[in-house]
């Protein structure tokens, strides 16, 4: 569906090196601090910004040979862009009825009223979270193959949130071999959604997971330095001082509950995770393990 093979971006202060890939009928997060590289790597698909090297396919085609026909299968919210404030609903119909031939109107029509988006008033009076439904209803409102969303839901309450995620949902399940590429930096909205997870950090994926691996596999240590000290760390990934000793990130939470069941271990979340991969300290033996 999509495939990102060192895509790569020079800035004065910023460098891109990120390689992903998106199978047909699921959903990818790709999360990380504000500047990690998710907006860059976004542009960088939709051939918004000039690259510095590496290769993208998408849907089975090089960007480079893609047509404007080949795109009516993108639906793309990106988060600073929209349409003009001085525009309504009813406007924008006949702009994406001309845009693609795939365009269903009815079905536009019906989850405007759903999610309450007033035909007969500017977009510049919607709230926040009418602008991001607004969005998202035209990305997935002509039949598109592939959803491309930059941190669609930023900004939005839990009700808006929910609501835009329902609507992604729904999507979903009228084709299975329908994909979404998504990055977000909340976290539960991942954990509902994502099959599988990549972490961008200084431009580099530095992790790639199934979501329910993650979930379930993922750990937070605490231990005192005495526990530290005599702690197997071959399936340590990261580890963090503190002030009562360590926090160890382990991806192997089944060893340790077996092997040390005097440590404290909680289960790893999103949030957590992120923290201990860009914060903490690299476990040389986890790392040599793996390569």
């Amino acid at each position: 569906m999509l495939k990102i093979e060192h895509l790569k971006k020079h800035y004065d202060s910023f460098s891109l090196d990120c390689s992903l890939e998106l199978m047909s009928g699921c959903v990818t997060g790709l999360i990380g601090q504000n500047g990690a590289g998710k907006s860059t790597t976004f542009k960088a698909i939709l051939g918004l910004i000039s690259t510095d090297g590496g290769n993208i396919t998408i849907l089975g085609k090089d960007i480079k040979d893609f047509t404007v026909k080949d795109k009516e299968n993108l639906g793309v919210v990106l988060s600073d862009s929209g349409f003009s404030g001085y525009l309504k609903i009813k406007d924008i119909i006949p702009i994406l009825q001309n845009m693609y031939s795939k365009f269903d109107k009815p079905l536009f029509i019906e989850q405007a009223q759903r999610f309450q988006l007033p035909m007969n008033k500017q977009i510049k009076e919607f709230s926040t979270g009418m602008k991001a439904k607004l969005k998202v209803l035209v990305a997935i409102s002509h039949n598109a193959k592939l959803l491309i969303l930059d941190e669609p839901t930023a900004g939005l309450d839990v009700i808006a949130r929910d609501e835009l995620l329902e609507m992604l949902r729904e999507f979903l399940e009228k084709d299975e071999e329908r994909s979404i590429l998504i990055s977000s930096h909340i976290s539960s909205d991942l954990e509902s959604l994502c099959d599988d997870l990549y972490m961008i950090h200084d431009g580099r994926i530095i992790l790639h997971e199934d979501t329910d691996v993650l979930l379930s596999d993922y750990a937070l240590l605490k231990v005192d330095a005495e526990q530290y000290g005599k702690l197997d760390k071959q399936f340590i990934m990261r580890s963090k001082k503190e002030t009562y000793g360590y926090s160890c990130l382990t991806n192997q939470k089944q060893y340790y509950i077996e092997n040390y069941p005097k440590i404290a271990i909680e289960k790893g979340t999103i949030d957590e995770v992120i923290t201990m991969m860009i914060r903490g300290k690299n476990n040389e033996r986890f790392i040599s393990k793996r390569l």
